[in-house]
């Protein structure tokens, strides 16, 4: 008897990892952030946050639509106020007519145009890629800056992504450089994803060359590719943040006179999709190299890159 309540304790314990495990780290994170403010505005208004109820969730979605709040926010909160409710056994309805309708009358009222961040092209990438050259760092500094940048932009990276990468992630072959990513935000299992990025003729702008010369530099031979600095240029051994990426764009951006408040870490990957869609590159080629799972998003960054090349006004001759 002993034996089979241990067997049911220890399943228990599994159980619970297994629950922990079956979301990233950082959209537990993301739930629990989104339920807190919940709970806030329930604590204030003397309503019950767990369990609640669709016309207190439908007020509460009010309530944020009277803020400067984006509507694919407001989406994921009423996504992180269910998510909690189902871990802690209870049932909302967030399909009910009264969340529904509500949402569908906030967007019809607010509208649900979202202004992207601006996308890093060719033109500012090889801006901040001589900025960063130019600059009075040592050698170490610029060549972890533009290799970060010159990654992520090639690879159509995330930024937890580029931080992500270890050494043991690397294979330099004859044609280039084979990154296996290990895990993304569309690969929740780790079944990985293989990227290959081919030198190029320009070999200041070479991804491929500019990590070479990274890992020469530095003497990375295992763990963290991108790490952090300590006391001016010594290499430590704690990886980089994912916010490092968007607060190095900012500031090459800004040291080329470039007016950075509407880019960030994300400004690499949809420049790269951006820029590859301008120059011809198929839609599936491009997902295969930024990994999205839908064609939407992809197909967006082909319009933008279009926008002047199919402009009718182009027809036009004044």
């Amino acid at each position: 008897m002993n034996n089979i309540i241990s067997d049911i304790n220890a399943l228990k314990e599994e159980t619970l990892i297994n629950l922990k495990n079956s979301k990233a780290n950082n959209t537990i994170r993301a739930y629990k952030s989104d339920f807190n403010d919940f709970s806030l505005f329930c604590s204030k208004n003397g309503f019950r946050n767990l369990p609640s109820e669709p016309k207190i969730v439908s007020l509460y979605l009010t309530h944020l639509s009277t803020k400067n709040i984006k509507m694919s926010t407001l989406k994921r909160r009423l996504v992180s106020i269910g998510v909690i409710h189902r871990l802690k056994g209870h049932y909302l309805d967030t399909k009910h007519p009264t969340i529904i309708e509500n949402i569908l009358g906030i967007k019809r009222r607010k509208g649900s145009f979202q202004r992207a961040k601006k996308p890093i092209l060719i033109n500012n990438l090889k801006n901040i890629i001589n900025v960063i050259d130019n600059t009075n760092n040592e050698e170490i500094k610029k060549y972890r800056d533009r290799s970060i940048i010159l990654i992520g932009f090639s690879g159509g990276f995330r930024r937890n992504e580029i931080v992500s990468l270890d050494y043991e992630d690397l294979d330099f072959v004859s044609e280039g450089l084979k990154i296996n990513l290990k895990r993304s935000k569309t690969d929740q299992f780790g079944e990985g994803t293989l990227k290959a990025l081919p030198y190029f003729d320009n070999s200041n702008f070479c991804p491929v060359k500019s990590v070479k010369k990274w890992i020469q530099i530095s003497n990375i031979n295992s763990g963290p590719l991108f790490r952090r600095f300590v006391r001016g240029s010594k290499l430590s051994d704690k990886r980089l943040s994912n916010q490092t990426v968007a607060l190095l764009i900012k500031q090459y951006l800004n040291l080329a006179g470039i007016d950075n408040k509407n880019y960030s870490g994300h400004s690499l990957r949809s420049g790269f999709a951006t820029s590859a869609a301008a120059s011809g590159a198929e839609e599936r080629s491009i997902m295969a190299m930024t990994g999205h799972k839908s064609a939407e998003m992809v197909r967006r960054y082909i319009k933008e890159a279009n926008i002047f090349k199919n402009n009718p006004l182009n027809k036009i001759k004044l």
